[in-house]
């Protein structure tokens, strides 16, 4: 297999993989655990594959032609940075999938975890792949929307809600700012691809756009990676399954900002701008962070405020300037990765197996989990920066780089300092999680008796632990190779040289590491009790600043500042928004007519050009449409069911508008539609409140509401009498020169269809109609979610006349049972309705199959069989129909939109762009030659998703009908048992 289809699926396969856990069932535990561990170490497989091809900082690129006519593609893109992330991303992700499959409780939906989790890993792996700016910026958001959804996957939870809400709302304010912040780079640039991009470091920070750029993609990656102020979300997010809390906020979610930052170094940094805002936030946050994780009561808050100082401290690294500083981020973060998951996973045995986090209640566990205790140590110790582990290497490095960025600037002065400081606050809680945790008297009133986990519960924490302690030994066998092609990857050739050996002599970073190790002990036995005593679990000096309720705060702001502005620019009836929308159209045209200088262009003129000739049938008809427009507007008000058909007039006069203008495709399409709104306009008039002729008003509410009307009435014959002429000088010029031509010349050569409106349609504008049939689709599901929780008003709940006086005439004579009459009137309608059905379905594939070369097509056959099912409701009701037609609109919907995917995704696998159609003819027996173009299995989606979003609309109507049945039969059965 070549390189470029590895790296092409090892970022796709999590998504189909996510796609299958989503549809197994609820307690397929290890099944979805399989699938999960099986995806994920196929996609590790492919990428370490692909490690030969990076190693001498080589790079990998696949690119998928998407929208090849405006330069848009899929670009994967590999080289050493990447391979590093993505190996850390996929091999951390397959520990916890073996973790979580033991620490998640039999009765828990893990398949839905499993796809949340494993939509989160693509999306991933698509921010560390992805070779272009924009697509970059799409699987940034999705990561956003994966997260949303694993940190809230206990939806019952009010904390996991809250959570899941407040990183969200940060995050994704973060993505919009990635969005600007790069549509502003590839301006400066000229281009979105990434290797364009990294190669015109100069261009960027000499352009005037620098600043706002940075501040915005800089925006992006604080967020994501919690730095201060935007920390707050990280330690609400640990309401989120423990798995997930150990996969997202140790080598993922977190580190995506950390990857952004390294990954626009280059063309970023060596300004003051990029010093102040990285260096201070990274500063402001590693100190907030270390001294909020020291008062921390729970296991995983500790570990989170623990990771936002680490965070912090990458982040800080990061702006620097200094080519060495960067070689230490992205040392500390792979090592941060493995001590901070193994620690996760340890804090969540001991909740799965004690019952409870909280440190007051936690003590002697040595005894009872005396394996998990000794891994959770060497984790701690290595986060510690103990000598021999990987954590004491990687915090070497940072405390040189203190030592030797010494300059004028306020920042260095303070580095070697406030890193010392920070440093030792982390000894200080990593010994109070150890001391509180493992040792001290046995542990008693714990909800459950501690004990070891089952042993592969505990094979990620050992395999990590393990990787903590040979970095740490012997750091150029393990992780040398893999770091340096990722500075390689960075730096090119201009790379920095370093060293990892584990000893440097006694020099000023040592002396700092070991003041450091010596000072946490010290304020741990000094300070440790009264930490231990504190009754809020929160920092000292710090009571004020809590992020949630700042963060509710804000966002109680916003919701009251956009009320205030909804009353005062909004409008209570649909009437006032309606006269601001045409206004607001009607000014905007007028002034860009005036802005473009029409009126002043020679030859320019308001009349246009004179009629040849009208046809005096052609004018009647016209007269007809307009009469009835005219009449529906005036009886709308009081008479639904003769404005509703007069509607249908005026649509009916369209129609026969396109079969004079001889485009017949247009008209059967036109007239179809009449008919499937006309009948469920019909249905949703039955359910509307009545109108009353007279409503009891003062007298100059009454002239309110006459002044108001002649207003509307103004504004409308405005804006009509606007596009009445407008469309009448277009018509009456000679048309430009366009693209018409080259769609009538080209589509048969092209795509094998004589009918140029349906091959634009299925194939030169695809993309467009896919877009299309997706509204289509949300538009259905929402009427469906809309009506489910309709409650129709009281008055229009009485029985219509028409039945009453049905139900009359069946009283009136004794042999007859009520309902007859009713039944009688139906008789023959109802029989050529009912036997109209198979003959429907004909016409409906008819048009279906020479749609690409006379009229017709998927539209039109999905309206013509939505029509079928709609002749089966008028004439047998809801209930006959929904018991011998087992109809399920919304597996429509859901079937028709991936069929068009898929049949657009085909083409990739023959090297062709999204969409790209292919044609052949054949002939069948009976049905003759008929066109095997491959867009007739785009169209067959159409047909399946126009069906199944008509039909939910026509069941939620039908179905108020069957609801109000059901309330009088209660109503009806409470009244006998009174």
């Amino acid at each position: 297999m070549s390189a470029e289809f590895l790296l092409a699926a090892a970022a796709l396969l999590p998504f189909f993989g996510s796609a299958v856990a989503a549809v197994l069932p609820r307690n397929a535990r290890t099944t979805a655990a399989l699938l999960a561990g099986v995806v994920t170490l196929a996609s590790l497989g492919c990428i370490a594959a692909l490690y030969p091809q990076v190693a001498g900082g080589g790079t990998v690129v696949q690119r998928i032609d998407w929208l090849p006519t405006l330069g848009v593609a899929f670009v994967f893109r590999l080289d050493g940075l990447s391979w590093l992330f993505a190996v850390l991303v996929l091999a951390i992700g397959a520990l916890v999938v073996l973790y979580a499959r033991y620490y998640m409780a039999p009765d828990d939906p893990v398949p839905r975890l499993f796809a949340f989790f494993l939509g989160f890993v693509g999306a991933m792996l698509g921010i560390v792949l992805s070779g272009n700016l924009i697509q970059l910026v799409v699987f940034w958001e999705l990561t956003s929307v994966f997260s949303f959804l694993l940190i809230g996957y206990w939806y019952d939870n009010p904390s996991a809600r809250d959570g899941a809400r407040m990183a969200l709302t940060i995050t994704a304010l973060g993505g919009l700012c990635l969005l600007a912040g790069t549509v502003i780079l590839g301006r400066i640039v000229g281009s979105y691809d990434l290797a364009v991009v990294l190669a015109s470091g100069d261009a960027i920070r000499s352009s005037p756009l620098y600043l706002p750029a940075v501040l915005l993609i800089l925006m992006a990656a604080l967020t994501k990676s919690a730095q201060f102020p935007f920390h707050v979300w990280l330690p609400r997010a640990m309401a989120a399954p423990t798995p997930i809390s150990a996969y997202l906020h140790s080598a993922t979610m977190v580190k995506a900002g950390i990857f952004l930052m390294i990954r626009l170094w280059p063309v970023l940094s060596g300004t003051d701008a990029w010093y102040w805002i990285v260096g201070s936030a990274g500063m402001a946050t590693m100190l907030v962070g270390a001294w909020s994780a020291i008062f921390q009561h729970d296991l995983k808050g500790l570990l989170a405020y623990s990771t936002i100082s680490h965070l912090g401290l990458i982040t800080l690294l990061l702006g620097l300037d200094s080519p060495l500083a960067v070689v230490a981020a992205i040392f500390h973060t792979v090592n941060h990765a493995t001590f901070k998951a193994s620690l996760f996973m340890a804090a969540g045995i001991i909740d799965h197996e004690t019952g409870t986090r909280d440190m007051r209640r936690l003590s002697g566990l040595w005894r009872a989990m005396p394996y998990t205790a000794t891994l959770a140590m060497v984790a701690a110790a290595a986060m510690a920066g103990v000598p021999l582990l990987n954590g004491f290497l990687s915090k070497e490095m940072f405390l040189s780089e203190a030592v030797d960025n010494l300059g004028e600037h306020p920042l260095h002065l303070a580095l070697p300092v406030l890193a010392t400081l920070a440093s030792a606050f982390t000894v200080l809680y990593s010994l109070r999680f150890i001391r509180q945790a493992f040792f001290g008297p046995p542990p008693h009133d714990l909800p459950k008796a501690p004990h070891e986990p089952p042993r592969y519960m505990r094979l990620p924490i050992e395999l990590l632990v393990f990787a903590c302690v040979a970095i740490g030994l012997v750091p150029n066998l393990t992780i040398g190779p893999a770091l340096e092609s990722a500075v390689r990857a960075v730096f090119g050739d201009a790379a920095p040289a370093y060293d990892l050996a584990i000893w440097h002599g006694v020099n000023a970073p040592l002396a700092m590491s070991v003041g450091a190790l010596a000072g946490g002990v010290a304020l741990y036995v000094s300070f440790g009790r009264r930490i231990n005593s504190n009754p809020r679990g929160g920092p000292w000096l710090m009571d004020r600043l809590d992020g949630g309720w700042l963060f509710e705060r804000g966002m109680s702001g916003l919701v009251h500042g956009a009320r205030r502005i909804e009353v005062v620019l909004g409008a209570t009836r649909l009437q006032g928004q309606l006269r601001a929308l045409f206004l607001v159209a009607l000014a905007a045209s007028v002034a860009a007519a005036f802005g473009a200088g029409f009126f002043a262009m020679p030859g320019a003129t308001l009349s246009p050009a004179p009629l040849a000739g009208i046809d005096p049938v052609f004018a009647l008809l016209w007269f007809v449409g307009a009469a009835c427009a005219v009449g529906a507007a005036r009886r709308a008000k009081y008479h639904r069911l003769s404005a509703v058909m007069l509607t249908s007039g005026a649509g009916l006069v369209g129609s026969l508008t396109f079969v004079w203008l001889s485009a017949p495709d247009l008209a059967m399409t036109q007239l179809l539609v009449e008919v499937v709104t006309g009948v469920l306009l019909l249905l949703g008039l039955r359910w509307l409140p009545k109108r009353k002729q007279e409503i009891p008003a003062p007298a100059a509410e009454k002239a309110r509401a006459r002044r108001r009307r002649i207003t509307d009435f103004g504004i409308a014959t405005a804006f009509g009498a606007g596009l009445a002429g407008l469309a009448y000088a277009v018509m009456t010029r000679p048309a430009p020169e366009g693209i018409a031509r080259w769609f009538v010349d080209e589509a048969y050569p092209q795509a094998g269809g004589r009918n140029v409106v349906n091959v634009l349609l299925v194939d030169f504008r695809a993309f467009d109609t896919l877009g299309e049939i997706s509204v289509l689709g949300v538009v259905g599901l929402t009427v469906f979610a809309l009506l489910r929780r309709f409650r129709p008003a009281a008055d229009s709940l009485e029985r219509p006349k028409q039945q009453l006086r049905q139900e009359a005439a069946d009283h009136a004579h004794e042999h007859r049972e009520v309902g007859d009459t009713a039944a009688d009137t139906m008789l023959i309608p109802g029989v050529v309705m009912t036997w109209l059905f198979p003959f429907v379905v004909v016409l409906a594939l008819h048009l279906f199959l020479r749609g690409h070369d006379l009229p017709g097509g998927g539209f039109a056959a999905g309206i013509a069989l939505s029509i079928a099912f709609v002749l089966q409701y008028m004439a047998c009701g809801a209930e006959w129909v929904e018991e011998r037609l087992r109809i399920r609109p919304i597996a429509w919907i859901g079937v028709g939109l991936l069929v068009a995917v898929l049949s657009g995704a085909v083409p990739w696998l023959f090297g062709n762009p999204f969409l790209t159609a292919s044609f052949q003819y054949a002939e069948l027996p009976i049905l003759g030659k008929i066109p095997l173009a491959s867009a007739v299995a785009f169209d067959l989606g159409v047909v399946v998703l126009v069906v199944g979003a008509t039909v939910l609309m026509l069941v939620a109507l039908a179905r108020q009908s069957l609801r109000r049945q059901r309330e009088a039969s209660t109503e009806a059965a409470a009244e006998t048992q009174a």
